[in-house]
């Protein structure tokens, strides 16, 4: 027995007709004959569906099977029988092109992508940089201007397609269409081939291309540039070029988004009684008030000392972020001064005889 339409499709009875256009599509290119070459099954269920979607996508013809079920496509009760509709499919022309000779639009062929990395400074990547790449690539043959035929000579159409580039086939309901294996689809031979490029039109060369790099790239981010990839064949058209980059670390800064990072360390007593410290940033030194009684582990930002936003003109902040400097090797007067603030704040220092020195600092 059939199946029940709706069921074939995987719908609701109240399907719209783009809910219906969605499942008949998925279950087409699941199970097209051309992706499944050699398996009845697939091709058997691909039928299912382009039948179930012939009748539902068709008001009238869904409103008899609603009906009458089956019955309907031999005539019982009112209806008339189903048949075949090809232009229930048309609305599929752009999804079947690789597919359905019928429906397909010709597309010209690309000469395909080259992708290239490249490693970018710190600050080339915060504010943006010209950058030349050096790059390796399928150009136009000049010999042949691109043709591929020796000079003085032309291609001629290919007999095996007429020079479509295409050759088709009946397949079930569809007219299918395959690339036409004695051209590689470019519709024309080679009688004579170019001894520079030996038929294929192109060559191999060196060139320098220089990209324009935004400010505010990260480790990871693409750029495209459109055209400046391989060469394609006669007929198409040139591929394009990917850029990924990479940012180097900077021994001072680091990223956190569009923000800049520095730590700095000072002494404890510009914590204590303030001061007027010198901060690095991406611009050069600025100056830094601290505040008295500033605690050890503060932030403080600099408003727009950051990277540059992509694709804006704004930039991020630097963010300051202050920590006490503790000197790992102190001279004796350093000790000596410190051992006697220690006792002053009862400090639980753990030094021998430091009372001792701090009694003979104090009466001396």
């Amino acid at each position: 027995m059939k199946r029940d339409y709706y069921e074939v499709l995987g719908v609701g009875r109240d399907a719209s007709t783009d809910e219906l256009k969605s499942a008949y599509r998925r279950l087409a290119i699941q199970h097209h004959p051309d992706k499944t070459a050699g398996d009845a099954g697939a091709t058997e269920k691909f039928k299912e569906a382009s039948e179930a979607y012939s009748v539902l996508s068709d008001s009238e013809k869904r409103a008899r099977y609603d009906r009458y079920g089956h019955d309907a496509a031999r005539g019982s009760g009112s209806g008339s029988g189903f048949g075949f509709d090809p232009s229930a499919f048309t609305d599929f022309s752009d999804l079947f092109g690789q597919f359905f000779g019928g429906f397909a639009r010709s597309e010209r062929p690309s000469g395909g992508d080259l992708m290239y990395r490249i490693e970018l400074s710190f600050r080339d990547a915060a504010f943006g940089v010209e950058a030349p790449v050096e790059i390796q690539r399928l150009e136009r043959c000049d010999s042949c201007g691109g043709s591929g035929a020796e000079k003085g000579s032309r291609p001629v159409r290919c007999d095996t397609c007429g020079g479509r580039g295409q050759v088709r086939f009946a397949q079930g309901f569809f007219a299918v269409a395959r690339t036409c294996p004695a051209c590689r689809g470019d519709g024309i031979r080679i009688e004579k081939p170019c001894p520079d490029c030996r038929g294929e039109g192109r060559v191999r060369r060196d060139r320098t291309v220089t990209i324009r790099v935004p400010g505010g790239v990260e480790t990871g981010s693409r750029l495209r540039l459109s055209g400046e990839g391989n060469a394609a064949r006669p007929g198409g058209v040139p591929g394009d070029l990917y850029v990924v980059l990479t940012v180097s670390d900077h021994e001072l800064f680091t990223r956190e988004g569009d923000d800049v990072v520095v730590d700095l360390e000072l002494p404890f007593p510009v914590f204590a009684l303030g001061g007027e410290v010198t901060v690095p940033t991406l611009d050069g030194e600025d100056r830094l008030e601290i505040a008295p009684g500033t605690r050890s582990g503060t932030e403080r930002r600099l408003r727009r000392k950051g990277v540059q936003k992509l694709g804006s003109s704004g930039r991020g902040d630097q963010v300051v972020r202050l920590t006490v400097a503790v000197p790992r090797e102190l001279s004796a007067q350093e000790r000596e001064m410190l051992e006697a603030y220690a006792a002053l704040i009862h400090a639980p220092i753990s030094r021998k005889k430091t009372f001792a020195r701090v009694k003979k600092l104090f009466e001396g």
